[in-house]
């Protein structure tokens, strides 16, 4: 979820820009005439320090003129209780609102003055305040990530009215009620279970006490990462890391370190009836693997070859996907989308549909239809396509200082280093067609799938149809 941003605009910014252009430029002929290969081994390598308070500083330095850098933060909305659920979310607004060192205005001129952009946003176990700027201005970039440290003069009658406005906003999205949906039911009972933004009645009742323990008690030196991508010098990095972040605590109090709670997966639905929405939007998912299983990369693969597709694409019956060529010649929906979503002890691994009232039924037909051929189907010629459009994702994810930031982060965060783009090559390249029907047989075959579904969704079938569809009879 991302919260307020300030944009490059003022005429220092765009002065700053005119003046880099051509470098730019230049930078992205030289990437362009690379070869696959070359792109790997030329990657910049990432360098990790740990600070004495166990904060981990690491950056990747590609010589650009720009960086951006952050601070991510081992916490989310699955460490919070029904009675916080939503103070995260919360506290990244407040950060936005200044602190002692930046009142409001002070620290929206500052970021403006530098032609920057500054974001943050919160997920379900991790949390990101970053800043995008030139890289001349690391210096003052560097001091700008840790902007939640002092809440104590924080407007919280202003936080409650953004935060609310927000709700309204998501709840008028049905994607995102969905997929919140779809965590209810399938995590129901454990804190995987709860939405970001939380409860309207918790946006309103929570107090500055509230989120100064629940800054004490999660932001903690050893569960966070200050990364940077860019132009960026490693050993400066550490220089004003120590300067800035020394202080972070990293002890507990009474030594009382959080544990997650373990999350069961149920198999089971959720249906949500409004004949007045104008499309029917269906979630199906099994539960997927974690961040460290090795089944991440045949999951991938499955996810890419069942791939993702909207009516307003081209295409049509040449359509790689067997799905979307069928949406297409059929006009089976007006979007489908497969994901692949990891946490640290479990994950989703499902379907996101958009159709009209009269198609619910078929659409769901046929994405049950190709999980069971990926159990039980999937060709060599198959797999040689996904692999080259998942490598491509793959080097299109990190186009940008921003994403290649934000790769450092989860990455330090979830696996404990970052994973080269060779590494993951290499680990694309060791699967083949037995690898994804086994893997896929595994996680998909005969398994209870958790079911959300909103809006005129009269034709879905009840849920023992729903199971019943999730394993052929073979003789």
């Amino acid at each position: 979820m991302a919260a307020t941003m300030y944009r490059a605009g003022s005429a220092v910014g765009k002065a700053l820009a005119r003046a880099r252009r051509p470098a730019l430029v230049s930078l992205q002929r030289s990437q362009g005439t690379m070869s696959y290969a070359q792109t790997l081994v030329s990657m910049p390598e990432t360098k990790v320090t740990t600070l004495e308070n166990g904060l981990r500083v690491a950056s990747e330095d590609s010589d650009q003129p720009t960086c951006t850098v952050g601070l991510w933060i081992d916490v989310g909305s699955r460490y919070e209780t029904e009675k916080n659920n939503g103070c995260g979310y919360f506290l990244e607004h407040m950060a936005f609102k200044g602190t002692k060192q930046r009142p409001q205005a002070a620290l929206e001129q500052e970021v403006e003055s530098m032609g920057a952009h500054l974001n943050a946003y919160t997920s379900r176990e991790q949390t990101a305040y970053y800043m995008k700027a030139m890289a001349s201005d690391l210096p003052k970039d560097c001091s700008s990530p840790w902007i939640l440290a002092d809440v104590q003069n924080g407007s919280l009658g202003e936080g409650v009215d953004v935060i609310l406005r927000e709700m309204e906003e998501i709840e008028s999205c049905l994607q995102d009620v969905c997929f919140d949906y779809l965590h209810a039911t399938a995590f129901q009972g454990t804190p995987l279970s709860h939405t970001i933004l939380g409860p309207t009645d918790n946006a309103k009742s929570l107090t500055r006490k509230d989120l100064v323990e629940y800054i004490n008690t999660h932001y903690k030196a050893p569960r966070m990462v200050l990364a940077a991508a860019g132009g960026v010098n490693h050993n400066d990095l550490v220089s004003l890391a120590r300067q800035h972040f020394s202080g972070v605590s990293f002890e507990y109090e009474g030594d009382a370190i959080p544990v997650l709670a373990p999350c069961r997966f149920t198999g089971s639905d959720i249906q949500v009836y409004d004949d007045a929405l104008p499309l029917a939007h269906v979630a199906i998912a099994v539960e997927g693997a974690r961040w460290a299983s090795p089944d991440i990369i045949p999951l991938m693969l499955a996810s890419t070859l069942i791939g993702s597709y909207d009516v307003t694409h081209g295409g049509g019956k040449n359509l790689s996907s067997n799905l979307a060529r069928l949406s297409a010649e059929d006009k089976l929906c007006h979007s489908f989308q497969s994901f692949n979503t990891c946490y640290s002890d479990t994950g989703l691994f499902g379907m996101h549909f958009i159709t009209d009232k009269h198609n619910v039924e078929d659409m769901l037909h046929f994405a049950q239809r190709e999980w069971m051929l990926l159990c039980t189907s999937v060709t060599e010629s198959d797999v040689v396509r996904a692999k080259n459009a998942l490598k491509t994702s793959l080097i299109a994810q990190l186009d940008g200082t921003t994403p290649a930031c934000e790769d450092i982060g989860r990455h330090i965060l979830s696996y404990g280093r970052r994973i080269s783009l060779a590494e993951w090559d290499a680990r694309i390249d060791a699967i083949d067609a037995k690898t994804i029907r086994d893997v896929c047989s595994k996680y998909i075959y005969d398994k209870c799938p958790a079911v959300a579904a909103v809006g005129p969704i009269e034709q879905l079938p009840d849920y023992n149809r729903i199971r019943s569809a999730m394993y052929w009879l073979r003789f």
